[in-house]
């Protein structure tokens, strides 16, 4: 079941193409706008390059949320879903799925991008840095599905969405900051460990809380 929602929700992207062509768009304009407009050393671009590529990361999350759940209510299909006897826990694992294959998929277009305006060297942990990527966007997608599912019906749930979020995800966005400076700086894994401990703990904490309380949160 779960296998099939996700699907639908790709075979509705594949088909329209809305929801990351306008996310990458978004990535892409705020790159060149601070490769273009600011002029810095090299030093002081890795001092704010984490921050930066969070930044984009956050909002375009915030595109990715609101759309992928405001297209249910458009396609009529939000009733039918809620309605049918599909366990609501496997609505927020499909849609937090879709979330992050949208979001990994934006991320692997717009994070070269990011470094090659910027002239930042790709980190020699690269590795790390891509699991703290999944790992950060594993709780952005659970948070995010939970908060969106639950405004879905309110007339002004685009303005609401970013309200509720940020304050929710600002833990585990100030961890992942410091964590990717200290990467791009080639700073040991001992270094940023704790930080990685709280990303992976608040990611886990998401994706169980979502699963639990998602029935309740949805309900009519």
């Amino acid at each position: 079941m779960i296998r099939s929602l996700v699907l639908k929700d790709l075979l509705i992207e594949i088909k329209s193409k809305e929801i990351i062509s306008s996310m990458i768009a978004f990535g892409i304009s705020v790159i060149l706008l601070f490769a273009f407009s600011f002029r810095a050393s090299p030093s002081q671009v890795y001092f704010f390059a984490p921050g930066l590529l969070w930044m984009i990361f956050i909002f375009i999350s915030i595109i990715l949320l609101n759309r992928i759940f405001n297209l249910e209510m458009e396609n009529k299909s939000y009733e039918i879903l809620f309605s049918s006897p599909v366990d609501k826990s496997a609505i927020f694992l499909s849609k937090c799925i879709s979330s992050l294959i949208f979001l990994i998929f934006s991320q692997i277009i717009i994070t070269p991008i990011f470094f090659l305006f910027l002239q930042i060297n790709f980190p020699e942990n690269l590795l790390f840095f891509l699991i703290i990527i999944f790992f950060v966007d594993l709780g952005i997608c659970s948070i995010g599905s939970i908060i969106s599912g639950s405004i879905m019906k309110i007339r002004s749930n685009e303005i609401l969405l970013p309200i509720l979020f940020f304050p929710m995800i600002t833990p585990l966005i100030i961890s992942a900051v410091k964590s990717t400076d200290l990467i791009f700086n080639s700073h040991p894994f001992v270094d940023w460990k704790i930080w990685f401990q709280l990303i992976l703990s608040f990611s886990v904490i998401f994706l169980f809380s979502g699963y639990l309380l998602y029935p309740y949160v949805t309900n009519e």
